[in-house]
């Protein structure tokens, strides 16, 4: 996962919204957004090279998601995948800050992540490259392959679009949003950031829907959760490698979860 964009109590009808963009290798087997066969109770896609995943949630309302922490100078080709923070996150029962304290243990074993963990009523965050956690406050907040709220002009213009989003419909139509995570315009050179992969890379990586010949966004996901306790999960995979974002299938899943939620942790 390469751009998350969440908004905390920022709508009446809607107490948290997620936008998301995967970007990942084409060839890099995948399985599309569903219930889990191994592991019912969690609802994402799968990365079946790493058998973790990039965003998810569980029948509990458990949510998870993670993205790579952009710096090649301290990659590891023999690191954990770091999809594994996020399933095992989903299939567990920990809080997320008694999860994320185990996770700072470990933080070594993986290459640089950001983390977001928790539920409906709050989501945490964690890097292993600053060692930092927080608890998200309402608002719009957003990562994608540097800290948390790190002004980069796709995740700001992704944040941006997103409250626009937000204060113009009562309702929220998932179009919208699907258009906004396939915006690929590029911002000048001159805002890019320097994160030591060359500046043709830097471009190519610099949009929010990202595309090359080889490497691009494979799937774009919402997740909307309604006061009435119903959660809605979308996702989005792409015809890959496409010079346009074409979409090869949309799945959707609705969870329940008005019966759940104050069952969710264990201290």
């Amino acid at each position: 996962m390469c751009l998350i964009v969440t908004a905390i109590h920022a709508h009446p009808e809607y107490p948290l919204i997620i936008a998301a963009n995967r970007d990942e290798f084409y060839h890099r087997p995948t399985a599309p957004l569903g219930f889990w066969e191994d592991h019912p109770e969690v609802l994402a896609g799968r990365d079946l090279q790493g058998e973790g995943t990039w965003l998810g949630v569980s029948k509990l309302g458990r949510i998870a998601a993670v993205t790579n922490y952009r710096n090649p100078s301290i990659e590891r080709p023999n690191a954990l995948s770091r999809g594994l923070l996020v399933s095992h996150f989903l299939m567990g029962s920990q809080s997320p800050q008694k999860y994320i304290d185990r996770i700072s243990h470990a933080g070594e074993l993986y290459n640089g992540f950001n983390l977001v963990v928790g539920d409906v009523h709050g989501l945490w965050w964690h890097s292993n490259v600053s060692t930092d956690s927080l608890e998200l406050k309402p608002g719009i907040h957003g990562i994608c392959n540097h800290l948390l709220d790190t002004p980069w002009p796709k995740l700001e213009k992704a944040k941006s679009g997103l409250l626009g989003v937000i204060k113009e419909n009562s309702e929220i139509d998932p179009e919208s949003i699907f258009q906004l995570l396939t915006d690929m315009e590029v911002p000048p050179d001159n805002r890019l950031p320097d994160t030591g992969v060359g500046l043709d890379r830097e471009k190519m990586l610099a949009s929010i829907f990202v595309k090359s010949d080889i490497y691009g966004t494979r799937s774009s996901s919402i997740i909307l959760y309604h006061n009435t306790g119903l959660l809605t999960f979308m996702e989005k995979t792409f015809i890959t490698p496409s010079p346009t974002p074409t979409t090869e299938s949309t799945r959707q899943f609705e969870i329940n979860l008005k019966s759940v939620l104050n069952k969710n942790f264990t201290i």
